[in-house]
């Protein structure tokens, strides 16, 4: 999987990635920081707040950004997007208001919804050969995954050293270090093309053509199933760790890890699966994987509610510790075989020109996903038991893999037959074809 990093251009924006993700990730605990230096006891508030207005800013932004971003020369978007980002991270550790926190992150996550779409949009076009592209898809999974390992650990050695406020210092090389390495390599030109139409129509474009995709609409659906089991993981790991359990910040750490670790593990091993399976199998048997997992998790919990950690902490130990961990693991492996081929699927449902406008709108609306079940875990977590949570996020799951199969049909990765009679015959398209003609689906203007 490593051979893609030959290609220098590649190569040189994976690195970008990696050293924007550290950053980022510095970025997050030093905010956890400030937040409770400003509110105290309110700091989850606050940072519960700052998520939610990182999650609309990406909902908003993306498809707008995707519309008109495509016109504008790659590298000079993309580095000034990371500088935008770097002048917001150094204005942070100045804040004395919550207020001005929650402003900051706002234009610090739009510039980010700005930027990643149109990275994302980029590597196809770098990587033509699909073998290559489908690797490149999984180093980046496995670069979140590794991002959100290295940079607590890096933050909590750096704090040995340094006040808080330094993290954001680090933040600001990141973007600053990820803005010299695009200016670096020559990327492909865009082939956007100048739409004619008002602003909606062109800031609509990409999810207009996402939502007439088949597959696309199949991977909404997916996008929902794998928003279920993360956000479990994410919302609630320190309730079930420390509040169930009574366990330590270190075995908070351990639980996320496996769940990381259980990504890495599908990651290092889709691209060779790929290879042999279609993408549509892979992503469905994960999706139901996944639900199989959270219900799994849901009869552990019930069949060990009745365990008393106060008075039975080796029982629940033995009970329940353990198999928190292993399914960590597995929501892990399920969560990131439904999302790394996303891309894959994304590449093959637009044209060049359409691609920076349809990865926004699977930016925007698998986010969309996230807005919903971020809160919903929380809110349910809090007022039913445990088990009964997990039961529920199962059933949502098992829902979006039953909607998946019926908006995305199993057979229409082939040409499929059509006629134009609405175009004349030496239109380029139909090049003299007067009656059916076939290719893959693709949306377009003349495929609506």
């Amino acid at each position: 999987m490593l051979a893609v990093l030959a290609n220098q251009t590649y190569g040189r924006l994976f690195l970008a990635q990696i050293i924007a993700l550290l950053g980022t990730g510095l970025l997050t605990v030093a905010l956890g920081l400030l937040a409770f230096n400003l509110a105290g006891d309110r700091a989850g508030t606050v940072l519960g707040t700052a998520l939610a207005i990182k999650m609309i800013a990406y909902v908003a932004v993306a498809p707008v950004v995707g519309a008109f971003a495509a016109q504008l020369p790659r590298k000079a978007f993309l580095i000034a997007m990371d500088l935008v980002r770097a002048a917001i991270a150094l204005l942070l550790p100045f804040v004395s208001e919550i207020w001005q926190i929650y402003v900051l992150i706002f234009l610090l996550q739009s510039a980010s919804a700005a930027f990643t779409p149109t990275f994302q949009a980029t590597i196809p076009d770098v990587l033509p050969d699909e073998n290559d592209y489908t690797k490149a898809l999984s180093l980046s999974r496995l670069a979140y995954d590794l991002e959100s390992l290295v940079s607590p650990m890096l933050a909590a050695a750096l704090l040995t050293l340094i006040s808080y406020h330094w993290l954001f210092t680090g933040t600001v090389v990141g973007f600053l270090v990820s803005a010299a390495l695009v200016l670096s390599v020559t990327l492909p030109a865009s082939p956007a093309v100048a739409r004619s139409g008002g602003i909606y129509d062109r800031t609509t474009r990409g999810m207009r053509i996402y939502l007439a995709t088949p597959r696309l609409r199949g991977l909404l659906a997916l996008n929902m199933a794998a928003a279920a089991g993360g956000a479990m993981v994410i919302v609630n790991t320190v309730v079930f760790v420390k509040g169930r359990l009574g366990l330590g910040d270190g075995q908070v750490a351990l639980a996320l890890a496996c769940f990381g670790g259980g990504s890495m593990i599908a990651a290092l091993a889709l691209p060779r699966l790929l290879e042999r399976l279609p993408d549509r199998r892979v992503m469905f048997t994960a999706a139901l994987f996944l639900g199989g997992v959270l219900m799994m998790a849901a009869a552990l919990l019930f069949a060990v509610a009745g365990i008393d950690v106060s008075t039975s902490t080796n029982a629940a130990d033995v009970a329940l510790w353990p198999g928190l961990l292993m399914i960590w693991l597995l929501l892990g492996l399920g969560y990131s075989a439904v999302q790394t081929p996303s891309g894959r699927l994304l590449r093959r449902s637009a044209h060049a020109e359409d691609k920076p406008a349809v990865f926004a709108a699977q930016f925007a609306l698998s986010h969309a996903c996230w807005l919903i079940t971020y809160p919903l875990a929380g809110w349910l977590g809090a007022a039913l038991p445990v088990s009964l949570t997990f039961g529920v996020f199962a059933l949502l799951t098992f829902a979006s893999v039953t909607i998946a199969a019926r908006v995305w049909p199993s057979d229409e990765t082939g040409n499929l037959a059509h006629r134009h009679d609405n175009l004349p015959v030496d239109h380029p398209h139909i090049a003299g074809a007067a009656g059916d003609h076939a290719h893959p689906i693709i949306i377009d203007d003349q495929h609506r």
